[in-house]
């Protein structure tokens, strides 16, 4: 899960092209092997573990392009096998342009003895804000998380996460911004169980405690899953979150979104799809929704150098704005 500050908001896409959002970072994800592999991969005859809370529309997520505008660089460096930095350079006429640093020192993904190593993740921009990951295994079966984020000079989110997967099933606890002069606090519990090899169901508990409010929503989950497709859904007093993703073959993947608030009284149904062509190293993402809003993400890998080329424009027919960005990744 990233900052459960985003969780404990009703359901809707956080950073919408041309919203006035500033775009997530990648420290705002889990790493991947914190999630478990597909669960059709199972054959042992036994109830998979359903992986996180988080991760339930990811698969659908992942299709859909990111939004890219103004001109950026990524400079990306491997240390060793565990340490990992890259600099980040984004000029924008839209937001503020900037300049950011990140670190990563991962546990490694083979069964070594370093595997329980802590894993630290690290950014910092050029005005002065600090985003800071520490994962760890704590047992063979806990893991636990702690985040800080800090805008310039002020502490935005501190929170600590605990998580317990069992063999076909995952709970977790997290407690976001404590602070007893304060007496205020948010705390989000999450449970999923795997019914049989393809279907999950769960919820999610949000309580928040201040001195002017108090409340919790509870949110329902259920997710269906077979080898080409999975099909997601959470509902609850915030709103509603359906997706679908389905892999058409090994080039073509296509999601669809559908996304309900009460807060904000709004629906959003969006399409994605994501074309790889392995031939000519290239792979587009596209996205439609009805909000009017027409974009894609071309990446062309630039063989034999270590640099892709990333290219996007997003289109908002009803608001009458262009963005289109350029891109290069190197490393």
């Amino acid at each position: 899960m990233g900052s459960v500050l985003a969780v404990s908001s009703a359901p809707g896409h956080q950073n919408w092209p041309f919203s006035t959002d500033p775009a997530p970072s990648r420290w705002d994800n889990h790493p991947a092997h914190w999630d478990s592999p597909p669960r059709w991969e199972r054959r042992d005859g036994r109830l998979p573990n359903p992986g996180s809370f988080h991760s339930l529309h990811r698969s659908c997520k992942d299709v859909f392009p990111q939004q890219i505008e103004g001109v950026k660089m990524i400079v990306n460096k491997t240390l060793s096998s565990f340490f990992k930095v890259s600099h980040a350079l984004h000029l924008s006429a839209v937001n503020p342009s900037y300049y950011r640093f990140h670190v990563e020192h991962l546990q490694s993904d083979d069964y070594s003895k370093d595997k329980d190593a802590p894993a630290l993740i690290g950014e910092m921009d050029s005005s002065g804000s600090l985003n800071a990951h520490a994962l760890l295994h704590l047992t063979e079966r806990v893991r636990a998380r702690t985040v800080f984020q800090t805008q310039q000079s002020q502490f935005v989110t501190w929170q600590f996460e605990t998580e317990y997967r069992g063999n076909d099933f995952t709970a977790a606890v997290t407690v976001a911004n404590p602070d007893i002069l304060r007496e205020s606090v948010i705390l989000v519990a999450h449970f999923l169980q795997s019914v049989s090899s393809g279907l999950v169901l769960g919820g999610e508990l949000v309580y928040h405690r201040g001195r002017a409010e108090e409340g919790g929503i509870l949110t329902l989950a259920g997710q269906y899953s077979r080898p080409n497709w999975t099909a997601t859904l959470n509902a609850g007093k915030g709103g509603a979150h359906a997706s679908y993703y389905h892999r058409a073959n090994k080039q073509i993947q296509v999601g669809v979104e559908f996304e309900a608030s009460t807060r904000t009284q709004e629906t959003t149904t969006s399409l994605g799809y994501q074309m790889e062509l392995p031939e000519a190293n290239m792979v587009f993402r596209g996205m439609i929704n009805s909000r009017c809003i027409i974009g894609g993400v071309l990446e062309k890998r630039l063989t034999p150098l270590p640099a892709t080329l990333i290219m996007g424009a997003f289109v908002n027919h009803r608001g009458d704005k262009l963005q289109v960005g350029l891109g290069v990744n190197v490393g």
